[in-house]
């Protein structure tokens, strides 16, 4: 508060000075930075143009010399001259000897490579009596071709001949093993049929002893303790507070008039219990609300105190604002008496418009 009343130290308002001042800054940085971006733009533009111009006059200098250096080659360097020139000379064909006279020639070495078997000189006459020959060849394979195929025709009828016999022998033997396993068969059947007869008089006689049992064992549980509800046989060796659970048959009327009234008993008790605990609910509500009533009043009291140190803070706020204008007053008369009146008189009349 003290700091907000203080004439000296408050500022009200936006300070217009520096805001223009930062305006002309942010005008003068914005001029500047253009400036250095037209230079920067304009040097671009003139090293684009100093480049196309030393690669224009590289690409004459490369075109100059790859002329002279064709000229010199063709005025200095002719292929004639050249070492190496019967190597590439076009006419060397022409020029040359045929690479073989005749089979015997002595330039004809192995090293030479210009003999080859098939390629001497008689070849016509060689390839005219190898035809001849390929000729008769043919025929003397044809003749034993047919040759063959008719020795081939005789085997392949005395296999089938062999074969046909073999079929007939090894129907035969399966005539033969098929009688022999129909005489089995009939001998297997007469035996299954004793042994099933066996069988049945043998289940008959186990069928009549298991009736027989049966029965023997349901006369024994209708006659025994279990099935007579017989409920001594409940009772242990070790005395009658002591019962076998796997025989016991139930209560007697004692015991199941002293389990209800253990019923009623817990069922009173219950009732009981419950009574406790609605009375308890009860206070507990009863409780609740009084604090519930108690926490109301004490809001409502703090609103009223809130409300009443609000009021005097405004009184007190109002009073302060009220001296403060008072002592702005004083301040700007003691200011004024202590200029000139000329200046005093123009101060004057600028405040009052």
């Amino acid at each position: 508060r003290g700091r907000i009343f203080n004439a000296r130290l408050r500022t009200i308002g936006i300070d217009k000075d520096a805001l223009d001042v930062q305006v002309k800054e942010r005008k003068l940085q914005e001029a500047t930075e253009k400036a250095q971006h037209e230079k920067f733009a304009h040097d671009m533009k003139k090293n684009d143009k100093l480049m196309c111009l030393l690669e224009e006059r590289q690409k004459n200098e490369i075109k100059d010399m790859n002329r002279a250096l064709t000229e010199f080659h063709k005025n200095f360097q002719k292929p004639e001259t050249r070492r190496e020139f019967d190597l590439n000379d076009p006419q060397a064909l022409k020029k040359d000897r045929p690479a073989r006279v005749s089979d015997s020639d002595p330039r004809c070495t192995i090293s030479g490579m210009q003999k080859f078997m098939g390629e001497d000189l008689n070849y016509d006459q060689r390839m005219k009596f190898q035809k001849e020959q390929f000729r008769e060849w043919s025929l003397q394979q044809q003749k034993d071709w047919k040759n063959a195929l008719a020795d081939q025709k005789l085997a392949d009828d005395l296999y089938d001949k062999f074969r046909m016999e073999l079929d007939r022998k090894i129907m035969e033997e399966q005539k033969k093993e098929e009688e022999n396993r129909r005489v089995v068969c009939t001998a297997t059947k007469d035996f299954n049929r004793i042994q099933v007869a066996e069988l049945d008089h043998k289940t008959e006689l186990e069928k009549a002893q298991k009736i027989k049992d049966d029965m023997a064992e349901i006369t024994f549980l209708l006659r025994g303790d279990l099935l007579s509800e017989n409920p001594d046989q409940a009772i242990s060796s070790s005395g009658k507070h002591h019962v076998l659970v796997d025989r016991w048959k139930g209560m007697n009327q004692e015991q199941l008039m002293a389990i209800r009234q253990f019923q009623k008993e817990q069922a009173l008790e219950k009732l009981r219990v419950r009574e406790q605990e609605r009375k308890r609910d009860a206070e507990w509500d009863r409780q609740r609300l009084q604090t519930a009533r108690t926490q109301l009043l004490w809001e409502r009291q703090q609103q009223r105190q809130n409300w009443v140190q609000r009021r005097d803070l405004d009184f007190v706020n109002s009073e302060l604002s009220q001296e403060q204008k008072a002592k702005n007053i004083y301040l700007k008369e003691e200011e004024y008496s202590n200029i000139p009146t000329d200046e005093y008189y123009a101060q004057f009349n600028t405040t009052t418009r």
